[in-house]
């Protein structure tokens, strides 16, 4: 359940016998999750597939690393993948990683659950071991489609992801050809990336 907030409703029922007014016991109302519901890619539509850099995406992945650290205290979250690049076009989905520490998988995975994230389905889903959650969040009245890959804060794919975020936004050379492959994949009609960052 979404703990951060609730409503309270009270209602009052007039009881004709006596004239008496009675008033039911509050009933608590518990306010909706702030991450809704993943909305999949749909590659047949090149529009949806693909779609040129959007600045706001820093600030998505902003507010949902703020959302986590607020249940969560103790971790990292990096926003990486190619939201994370200036400039560089893509499939637009804000990327996250949580990172956290020994013995924190458990609390992560509950966490992203209360938040109102879903698990990552389908035959190329991450194992549990090392889930992604997805997710959209509103921001300026759009939805964001999210991926929050959780990750032990000393496995070795954490410098990987660093690698590819960095090089690509420290050369602007590297990072147009980057798009452009991916831009051909798509023409190609082949699925960019589906299960990665990138």
């Amino acid at each position: 359940m979404w703990r951060s907030s609730v409503s309270i409703a009270v209602s009052f029922v007039i009881v004709t016998e006596g004239w008496g007014l009675a008033m039911r016991a509050p009933t608590e109302t518990p306010a909706e999750p702030p991450i809704g519901q993943y909305v999949h890619i749909r590659y047949e539509d090149p529009a949806d597939a693909f779609r040129l850099y959007d600045p706001r995406c820093a600030a998505v992945a902003g507010r949902v690393a703020e959302l986590i650290l607020g249940l969560l205290p103790g971790v990292a979250v990096e926003h990486i993948g190619s939201t994370a690049i200036p400039g560089c076009d893509g499939k637009g989905v804000v990327d996250l990683m949580l990172l956290y520490e020994s013995g924190g998988l458990d609390a992560a995975r509950r966490t992203l659950d209360e938040l109102g994230f879903q698990r990552h389905t389908g035959p190329k889903a991450h194992p549990e071991e090392r889930p992604v959650r997805i997710g959209s969040i509103r921001h300026e009245g759009e939805p964001f489609r999210l991926h929050v890959h959780v990750i032990a804060a000393d496995a070795e794919e954490v410098a990987a992801q660093r690698r590819f975020r960095d090089a690509l936004r420290a050369d602007p050379a590297l990072m147009a050809e980057y798009v452009a492959a991916k831009v051909g994949a798509l023409r190609g009609g082949s699925r960019i990336a589906t299960n990665t960052t990138r």
